[in-house]
C-alpha cells in the first residue's frame, strides 16, 4: 500500500477489492456529495437542515436496500447482503462528509438488528420491503431515565383480554429518549417489558411504525441536521405479527444488535479525521508567522506526525477487526473483544487527533466555512455513543486473564473483502460467556517484529504488565474499585491495539518508518497510564514500584521522524472540497 493510499481521498478513491456494484455505489455516494460542493454541505450544517435530501439519494440508489438487507431477505438479489468490509467502506464515506449523514445510516443498522435476528417472518419482510421502498428505521432502547440500561424499561406492555378480533395482543404505554430517525422510521425496534411477568422472562423486542397514531413524536432532543427523538406510546397497539423476541431472547438482541452496530463508530471517526487532516495541514502549511512556514515550528511537526500515525493506526485496526468480526462464529468469538475496542479506542483516538490537529490551527477551526468545525463540534459524540467508553472499557477487562495468560490455536484469520453475507451476526445466541472466549498467542506477532525498536520496547511494557497482574494484581477492594480497573483496562487495550495493528501492517505492506512512528506513541501511552495507575489512591506499594520500572522513552531516530514527516507534507492541498 502507497503513502497515498492510506487515507481516504474522494479524487482518486477506488476500492478496488470489492465487486463492481459495491464499488458503483461508494463512489457514487461520493459524487453526490462531491456535486453538492462544501458550501451547501457546511450551510446545512449550521442551519440544521434535515438530512431528507441525502435519504432520497440513498433510496434513488437503492443504497441502504442492498448494504443493509441480509441474503436471506434478498429475493435472489445477487447485490444485497450484509457484508461488514463494504459497511465500513460505506461508513468512513459518511463520516467524512459529515456526521449526520452517517447517523441516518448508524440508526438503520441498529434498528435493523432486533428485526434480522427475530424468527418473525412478516416483521423481516415488511423490514425489506421498506428498505427497498428507501425508508429507514430506527432503534427504541434508551430512555431518560435509565439511558441504555436494557434492566430498567418502562416501556410496558399491558396484555388485552379482547383479542377475539385479532387487532392487539398488548397496549404499548412508555416513553423513549434520543432515538435517531424517530420522525420517519417506517419501523422502529422497540425494547420494553409486560405487565404480567416479573423479571428477565418478561422482556419484549417489538416493531412500531412512526406514523401510527398512538406514536407521539414529542421532540428533536438536539440541535442539529441528525433527528434525535423522544417519542411516546399511547395504547399503541401491538400485535402478535409485531413481537421480534421475549424474555432473554430479547435481552440478547438488544446486546448483539448493538456489538453490530457500535463497530459503524470507529470508521465514522476515521472519516471525520480525514477530512479534518486535508484541511488542517493545508492551511498550516501554507500559512507564514513571524517570518516562517507555519509548519517549519517542531511543535508543529510534532503536532502533525502524531495526529497522522494515530490516524492511520485507527485504520489499521479497525480493517483487522473487520476480518475477525467477519470470520467468527460459535467456536471463535474473538470479536467480542476487538468490536468494543473499536468503539472505546479508536473513537477515543479519534478525539486526540482532532485535539492535536486543532492545536495547530487554532482559531481557524471554529470559522463557519471550515469542515474542521462541524468535526470539532461532532468527533467527542462517538466515544459517548453506544454506551460510553467507560462501559466499554469495563467490558473490555472481562478479556484479560485468557488474552494475556491462556492462549489458543486458532487458523489463521484472511483478508475478508470478499462479497459473502454475514449471517453469523443474526444467530451470535446468549451474550453470556464473554470471559470464556480464548485468543492466540498475542506475543507472537511481537516476536516477529522484533527488529523494529520501538515495537520491541513496546513488547517489554505489555510483558510488564502481564508480570504485574501475575504477582501484583488487583485485590479483593481494586477490583470493586472501576476508577482504579479502568486505567488497567486502558493499559491491557494498547496491548491488543498493537497486536492488530501490527496484524494489519504486515497485510498491506506498511512502511517500516511509519510502523515504529506508531510504536513511538503506543510506548509514551502506556507510560502514561502507568504514571496515572501509580497515581491512583488505592495503588500499593508494589504497583507503584511496577509503574516507575514500566515507563520507557521511545527510541530517539530524527531521519526517521523526518521521513515520517514528508509523508505527512505530501497532503498538502491533496485534497479539498469543491465549493
Amino acid at each position: 500500500m502507497t503513502v497515498g493510499e492510506l487515507l481516504l481521498n474522494p479524487h482518486d478513491y477506488d476500492p478496488k477489492d470489492f465487486d463492481p456494484n459495491t464499488r458503483r455505489l461508494l463512489r457514487a455516494t461520493i459524487d453526490w456529495f462531491e456535486a453538492r460542493g462544501k458550501r451547501r454541505l457546511l450551510q446545512d450544517d449550521l442551519h440544521a437542515i434535515w438530512t431528507g435530501d441525502f435519504l432520497d439519494f440513498a433510496g434513488r440508489e437503492g443504497l441502504f436496500a442492498t448494504f443493509l438487507t441480509p441474503a436471506s431477505e434478498a429475493n435472489g438479489d445477487p447485490n444485497k447482503r450484509w457484508d461488514a468490509a463494504r459497511n465500513a467502506a460505506l461508513s468512513e464515506i459518511l463520516g467524512f462528509y459529515g456526521l449526520s449523514y452517517w447517523y441516518l445510516w448508524q440508526v438503520t443498522v441498529l434498528g435493523l438488528g432486533p428485526i434480522w435476528m427475530s424468527d418473525n417472518p412478516t416483521a423481516r419482510r415488511r423490514a425489506a420491503e421498506q428498505l427497498d421502498a428507501g425508508g429507514v428505521m430506527a432503534f427504541g432502547l434508551s430512555e431518560r431515565e435509565h439511558g441504555a440500561d436494557v434492566y430498567s424499561t418502562d416501556m410496558l406492555l399491558t396484555p388485552r383480554t379482547d383479542t377475539a378480533d385479532g387487532t392487539a395482543a398488548f397496549r404499548a404505554n412508555g416513553t423513549k429518549y434520543y432515538i435517531g430517525n424517530g420522525n420517519v422510521a417506517g419501523m422502529v425496534s422497540v425494547f420494553g417489558r409486560r405487565t404480567d411477568i416479573e423479571g428477565a422472562d418478561g422482556y419484549v423486542f417489538f416493531v412500531v411504525d412512526s406514523r401510527h397514531l398512538h406514536y407521539r413524536l414529542i421532540d428533536n432532543v438536539v440541535h442539529g441536521q441528525m433527528y434525535v427523538s423522544t417519542f411516546a406510546l399511547r395504547d399503541y397497539p401491538v400485535r402478535e405479527e409485531d413481537i421480534l423476541h421475549t424474555g432473554a431472547d430479547a435481552f440478547s438482541a438488544a446486546l448483539n444488535t448493538v456489538n453490530v452496530g457500535k463497530f459503524n463508530l470507529c470508521t465514522a471517526s476515521i472519516g471525520i479525521c480525514e477530512h479534518a487532516f486535508f484541511e488542517a495541514i493545508t492551511h498550516a502549511h501554507n500559512r507564514v508567522l513571524y517570518g516562517r512556514r507555519v509548519t517549519d515550528f517542531p511543535h508543529v511537526r510534532a503536532n502533525f506526525v502524531d495526529a497522522y500515525t494515530r490516524l492511520v493506526a485507527m485504520k489499521l485496526f479497525s480493517a483487522r477487526a473487520v476480518d475477525y468480526f467477519r470470520s467468527a462464529g460459535p467456536e471463535d468469538r474473538r470479536y467480542l473483544l476487538f468490536n468494543p475496542m473499536t468503539k472505546a479506542k479508536i473513537t477515543s483516538e479519534g478525539e486526540s487527533v482532532m485535539a492535536l490537529l486543532h492545536d495547530v490551527i487554532a482559531a481557524k477551526g471554529y470559522e463557519k466555512d471550515t469542515y474542521f468545525r462541524e468535526a470539532a463540534e461532532l468527533i467527542g459524540t462517538l466515544p459517548k455513543l453506544e454506551g460510553t467508553v467507560h462501559v466499554n472499557v469495563a467490558l473490555i477487562l472481562k478479556f484479560i486473564p485468557n488474552y494475556l495468560f491462556n492462549p489458543a490455536s486458532y487458523p489463521d484469520v484472511a483478508t475478508r473483502t470478499d462479497p459473502t453475507d454475514d449471517a453469523f451476526f443474526w444467530a451470535q445466541g446468549p451474550t453470556r460467556g464473554a470471559g470464556k472466549v480464548q485468543f492466540q498467542d498475542w506475543t507472537r506477532v511481537f516476536d516477529e517484529h522484533a527488529d523494529i525498536p520501538n515495537v520491541a520496547r513496546f513488547h517489554e511494557q505489555a510483558l510488564e504488565l502481564r508480570e504485574l497482574l501475575a504477582t501484583a494484581g488487583p485485590d479483593d477492594a481494586q477490583r470493586e474499585d472501576l476508577d482504579f480497573l479502568l486505567t488497567v483496562g486502558h493499559l491491557f487495550e494498547l496491548v491488543v491495539y498493537g497486536q492488530l495493528i501490527l496484524e494489519q501492517a504486515d497485510i498491506v505492506g506498511l512502511d517500516r518508518d511509519l510502523l515504529e512512528q506508531i510504536f513511538d506513541f503506543q510506548i509514551r501511552d502506556f507510560s502514561r497510564y502507568a504514571v496515572a495507575l501509580h497515581g491512583k489512591p488505592s495503588s500499593t506499594d508494589a504497583q507503584q514500584e511496577w509503574a516507575i520500572g514500566a515507563i520507557r522513552k521511545p527510541a530517539v531516530d530524527t531521519e526517521r521522524f523526518d521521513r515520517v514527516w514528508e509523508q505527512v507534507v505530501g497532503y498538502d492541498g491533496a485534497y479539498e472540497m469543491r465549493p
